[in-house]
């Protein structure tokens, strides 16, 4: 296996790890699908994830943000799923911390899983915005993504 190869799976693994034990117990990595890639992890219904590991993803700038935002989005619709979420490995964070690592999604996403309470303005709709995953996964179990688990029960006042 190429050294990038077992950097993507290591951040995979972790990600997946951390969805099991918060709503998604049937969370698992996802075989690669080529040309037409439908996202990292499968068994998160209405939800594709791209994950991102290694030094790339640490020193990460925000046009590649922007860029990975775009290939997650592509995915997303492959997919067939509702909404797309990236991760990305924070430096210094490890796969067993993958709660600290960025969650990214696009502010219209966002918009939705906030059921439209926040107005947008058009010219920032695509803008990319960033959490810990482990501010998401709340979000998203609030908006009826995931089932239970050993912590699927956590509330947003929780995290906080």
């Amino acid at each position: 296996m190429s050294k990038s190869r077992s950097i993507g799976t290591r951040a995979e693994t972790g990600v997946v790890r951390y969805l099991r034990d918060h709503g998604w117990p049937s969370a698992e990595r996802r075989a690669l699908a080529g040309e037409h890639d439908l996202g990292d992890i499968v068994g998160t219904p209405g939800i594709c994830w791209e994950v991102k590991g290694g030094k790339t993803a640490e020193a990460a700038h925000d046009a590649d943000i922007t860029r990975w935002l775009a290939e997650t989005e592509q995915e997303t619709a492959n997919s067939g799923a509702d909404l797309g979420v990236l991760v990305t490995k924070r430096r210094s964070y490890s796969a067993a911390s993958v709660g600290s690592w960025w969650a990214h999604l696009d502010l219209i996403t966002w918009h939705a899983l906030n059921r439209g309470r926040l107005p947008l303005q058009p010219d920032i709709v695509g803008r990319p915005i960033r959490m810990h995953l482990s501010t998401l996964v709340p979000i998203l179990r609030a908006a009826g993504y995931g089932s239970s688990g050993s912590d699927a029960t956590e509330t947003l006042d929780e995290v906080a």
